[in-house]
């Protein structure tokens, strides 16, 4: 299979698939993966999202950006794992896609060649997580508590797009388990035949001007979270399945 194709592969077997981030849309930027493991250019990417976002909140910015990133970043690798296709999760095979505003918006990796996924991942991760907390002047810990709602979210975006949330969430254990720590292990909650992420981070959503708190974010009371997700299920048997579970909602 060739490097093009490899990803190819994967979409054609995924319904949904550039809604999902696997395919770039005209006029993205394509930027290679290793740059957001650079704490320089992470620096200056706050810096103008800080214009736009209207904060200099160091933390905010960096949590923004990570939960952002770190969802795209992991989408291609997930999605070979749910298809069979092996992906690489290498930075270095690696492209991001970029909207205007430094917005991420899809990733697109090369055919896999070595066979520890896990490792690769844990590489990748590590990387950016290191330069975004240098960026942010933040903790690293935080950050890979994001990785584990992305790669949680992710998988439940593909279960959906497949049509079998419970075979494909059933992965997220084992894959961050084989990750191993600081990724804390990945949680789902039913809500009414619809299944969740219980998210372990907060994207941070909240201390930009005139945004709301997500649906599912930890620091909501567990009785609030639960009204506001029974609401949540409600509108997934409404709307397309690939419209919730998104990183901030999932």
């Amino acid at each position: 299979m060739t490097t093009d194709g490899a990803q190819r592969a994967v979409v054609a077997r995924l319904p949904g698939a550039a809604v999902l981030g696997l395919v770039a849309p005209p006029g993205a930027l394509a930027l290679p993966a290793v740059r957001l493991a650079d704490p320089d250019w992470t620096a200056q990417v706050l810096d103008d999202r800080a214009r736009r976002q209207r904060t200099r909140d160091r933390r905010v910015l960096a949590t923004l950006w990570w939960y952002s990133a770190s969802s795209v970043l992991l989408t291609p690798v997930l999605a070979g794992l749910v298809t069979g296709v092996r992906l690489s999760a290498r930075l270095a095979d690696t492209s991001v896609h970029l909207l205007a505003g430094h917005t991420p918006i899809a990733a697109t990796t090369t055919a896999g060649s070595g066979t520890d996924l896990a490792g690769e991942l844990r590489g990748s991760v590590a990387a950016v997580v290191a330069a975004v907390a240098e960026a942010g002047g933040m903790r690293e810990r935080p950050l890979w508590a994001i990785a584990t709602d992305s790669l949680a979210n992710r998988l439940l975006a593909l279960g959906r797009a497949v049509g079998d949330v419970g075979a494909v969430t059933a992965l997220a254990a084992p894959l961050a388990a084989a990750v191993g720590e600081p990724l804390p292990a990945p949680r789902y909650v039913d809500v009414r035949g619809t299944r969740f992420t219980r998210r372990a981070s907060c994207c941070l959503l909240d201390r930009v001007p005139h945004e709301v708190r997500c649906t599912s974010c930890p620091h909501r009371t567990p009785f609030e979270r639960q009204v506001l997700l029974e609401d949540a299920a409600a509108a997934t048997q409404v709307w397309s399945p690939l419209a919730v579970g998104r990183p901030r909602t999932g």
